[in-house]
């Protein structure tokens, strides 16, 4: 049995790209198995999050691609299987190791961590909607300047997609600017996407208009997955996504049988 009371960002753009991917993953939970990529992802994240125990002026690059080896031991402690089968020898490691290396050298080219006291790491944050939703997800990185304006950071260890390919960070990003207002009452100033593998920045500053617009429009998804919860539509839609989705053997788009959607109990505002 499910309940569907809560929403994130990327299950969010999951039902957005295709609403039987949402459901597989958000209710009956089905396994993935494990990404290199986002494995790569998580490393780098977790190099950045330690970065800034370090006192200011050795928050350097050394600083940083020391730290791969110790995030890379607590990971394989945390699950020693999927680093077993991600990277099974030491050429496997030792590529994992360079890639993260060059991701970190391409942090240091958009901004100088030894100037930067984060008031939060890798926060979980959550607020509620007044028809009960929970929307919650985790922010890479708060900022409060000494005026009091607020930044939020996010580490994205990919390339900068196109501008007809930006609209999931972009709603992520505004996501949890609206979380902030609901959680403080406060908007925040600058919304700031790094793209560590493109060496490149994006930096937007929300209004109080692109908080409510965020809000409508998720309350609008929302409707859109509880009716599908409803009357078990959750159709499936073929991109060209389709390829890289782990569930596309299971897929009727593509000839395939999912199993049983399971009972939901509970769906908010509902």
């Amino acid at each position: 049995m499910a309940e569907l009371l809560a929403l994130s960002p990327s299950r969010a753009n999951d039902f957005v790209q295709c609403p039987l991917k949402f459901r597989l993953r958000s209710i009956d939970r089905l396994p993935e198995p494990p990404s290199e990529a986002a494995f790569r992802g998580t490393l780098v994240h977790a190099v950045l999050e330690r970065l800034f125990d370090a006192e200011a002026d050795e928050r350097t690059i050394e600083t940083a691609v020391a730290g791969i080896g110790p995030a890379l031991d607590a990971l394989r402690e945390k699950d020693p299987e999927t680093v077993a089968q991600l990277f099974p020898g030491p050429d496997e490691v030792s590529r994992l190791q360079q890639q993260a290396r060059t991701l970190l050298e391409g942090y240091f080219t958009l901004e100088l961590p030894q100037k930067l006291e984060p008031a939060a790491r890798e926060e979980f944050v959550r607020a509620d909607l007044d028809n009960g939703l929970t929307l919650r997800g985790f922010v890479d990185r708060t900022d409060i300047a000494p005026g009091g304006q607020v930044r939020l950071v996010d580490y994205k260890t990919g390339k900068q997609p196109k501008p007809q390919y930006s609209g999931e960070a972009d709603f992520q990003m505004r996501f949890y600017a609206l979380v902030h207002w609901l959680s403080r009452r406060e908007l925040v100033h600058t919304l700031q996407l790094f793209y560590l593998g493109s060496r490149t920045t994006v930096t937007k500053r929300p209004t109080a208009a692109d908080i409510e617009r965020t809000e409508a429009e998720i309350l609008q998804l929302w409707e859109q997955i509880a009716r599908a919860a409803e009357s078990d539509g959750w159709r499936p839609r073929r991109t060209p996504l389709c390829g890289w989705c782990h569930f596309k053997p299971i897929c009727p788009a593509w000839g395939g049988t999912p199993p049983p959607t399971p009972e939901i109990t509970a769906i908010a505002g509902r």
